[in-house]
């Protein structure tokens, strides 16, 4: 792509950086540009708007958890948002504001330390609040739903605007904004609202939802759940009760721990290749077998090449 130096004087670029150094499973190729915003809520917005309205092909990526990119990378920009601050109401005890780019695991704890409950599910749970606002993120049976009250968005069409809890159409692992096709969005922060409780309290359910995940769910680089929970029964247990535990393609496996998460086991030697067609394998046995075809949790991003497992050059859907 075009030089992206010229458009944006003064802002730090990389060029052809992998996003495997930025994702969950530690997979996919090069994007053409990346921006990280780090310090400044003005120069995200202002990247990410004049990259809209320039045609720049445009990607907002904040923690890298739930996305699985191609082997042949994104084209145009990616921007991944670090920003991270969260703003105490006095006047109004227990609404906090949060930005887009801030870790679940890191305000779980800040919420823990001023004595506020509600969000002990997001303990060590990877991703930022803005990628969990639009995914309805959740674990523990609690979620985001649960807590929001106001989203604040910019927008290529609209600019800078807030949508209530209504307007969010929030249901299991989807939200308005997540069916939106554009992605020409940006969620720059999050009102919520949380109930004050004893921290040392907080900190024990905390402590006992990180063993929880300790017990059940396997360690290394994976993408967390990878499909939603079908009405009534749990992707996991289905998975598992087709015999697909530990199924292995390339460098990607079924965990043996949990059916509904895959593993990178290959780490530099794996490929969302591998990782995908073992999405597909899994999804389609279990169809085959039961009737019931799972939804993924996870989105595909990225370049894909013909006869890559299957794949065409745009994101593949899955059968």
């Amino acid at each position: 792509m075009s030089d992206l130096t010229a458009l944006f004087p003064g802002v730090t670029l990389l060029r052809e950086e992998p996003m495997s150094k930025y994702t969950a499973a530690r997979l996919g190729g090069s994007a053409d540009w990346v921006y990280i915003a780090r310090s400044s809520a003005d120069e995200l917005i202002h990247v990410v708007t004049t990259a809209w309205r320039e045609g720049v092909p445009t990607r907002i990526l904040g923690g890298g958890a739930n996305v699985l990119i191609s082997d042949q990378g994104v084209r145009g920009l990616v921007i991944i948002d670090r920003l991270s601050e969260i703003t105490f109401k006095d006047d109004e005890p227990g609404v906090v504001t949060i930005s887009g780019g801030a870790s679940l695991t890191v305000t779980a704890h800040k919420l823990q330390s001023r004595g506020l409950s509600g969000f002990e599910w997001a303990v060590s749970v990877p991703g930022t609040i803005g990628g969990a606002v639009v995914n309805n993120a959740g674990a523990h049976g609690q979620d985001m739903a649960a807590a929001v009250t106001r989203v604040r968005v910019v927008d290529a069409e609209r600019g800078a605007y807030a949508l209530s809890l209504p307007d969010m159409g929030y249901g299991y692992r989807t939200s308005a904004l997540k069916h939106r096709t554009d992605r020409r969005f940006l969620v720059t922060a999050a009102e919520m609202r949380f109930k004050p409780d004893d921290p040392d309290a907080i900190k024990a359910r905390m402590d006992e939802n990180i063993a929880y995940r300790k017990r059940t769910q396997p360690p290394g680089a994976s993408l967390g759940s990878i499909f939603k929970n079908p009405p009534g029964d749990y992707a996991g247990r289905l998975i598992e009760a087709c015999g697909l535990k530990g199924t292995r393609i390339g460098g990607a496996q079924v965990s043996p721990v949990h059916a509904n998460f895959f593993i990178n086991l290959d780490g530099d030697q794996a490929t969302a290749a591998d990782y995908y067609a073992l999405i597909r394998h899994v999804q389609q046995t279990v169809l085959a077998q039961t009737g019931i075809r799972l939804e993924p949790e996870i989105e595909i991003v990225g370049d894909w090449l013909e006869g890559a497992a299957g794949f065409t050059d745009a994101p593949p859907d899955m059968v």
